[in-house]
């Protein structure tokens, strides 16, 4: 069977307060895999575990349990100046976000590949002038002809959001509350009552 290009795998994030009675104040739950290069739409309110769930993902926050494997690699065993060769954050004006350093490098594997298989752009600016939309559009799909992995994070307030969204994602998660659900099209999704709410006139 092959490997999955990735592995989310019983992983969660809590967030407590209170040392002598520590409080959840927020979790994150997410387990699924993606076999193989694609583009996947991810949605969801403020505050819900998007921007968590990437951060995971790429290694730049710790897990409180489960794994994310990249290719079969555990991406949180890799050496930190090189895990961005198995996945990628940019955040908003795609500025790389950096993560937490919480072992000595020399104990950690060194990354399998050259350049990164996964892709996670978080709410980047789309600009409506000059064709940049139909460019970034272009540059999603050439990164899955090249066989990576795409996850575009937004946040819709404008209908041509969702039309990017319905336009260049195969796939989508809903993130609500630190739970995520899956749909195999824009149009499955629009069947949860949750995402209706909170695409309002958009939907």
């Amino acid at each position: 069977m092959a490997t999955p290009l990735l592995r989310v795998e019983n992983l969660a994030k809590r967030y407590t307060r209170g040392l002598v009675r520590p409080e959840v104040t927020f979790s994150l739950e997410a387990d699924f895999r993606v076999e193989g290069p694609g583009v996947i739409g991810v949605m969801g309110p403020n505050g819900s575990g998007k921007t968590t769930l990437f951060e995971l993902i790429t290694g730049g926050n710790t897990p409180t349990a489960g794994r994310v494997l990249v290719n079969g690699q555990d991406i949180h065993a890799v050496r930190y100046h090189e895990r961005d060769r198995l996945a990628i954050h940019y955040h908003q004006s795609y500025q790389v976000r950096s993560f937490k350093r919480t072992r000595p490098a020399f104990m950690m594997e060194h990354a399998s590949t050259p350049l990164p298989l996964v892709h996670l752009f978080d709410e980047p600016q789309f600009n409506t002038q000059d064709g940049y939309i139909g460019f970034m559009l272009d540059f999603f799909r050439r990164l899955r002809r090249e066989s990576r992995l795409v996850f575009l994070c937004l946040h819709p307030n404008e209908p041509f959001h969702v039309d990017i969204l319905r336009e260049s994602c195969e796939r989508f998660i809903f993130v609500h509350k630190g739970r995520l659900t899956h749909a195999g099209s824009f149009d499955e999704l629009l069947g949860d009552e949750r995402v209706r709410g909170y695409l309002g006139h958009l939907a």
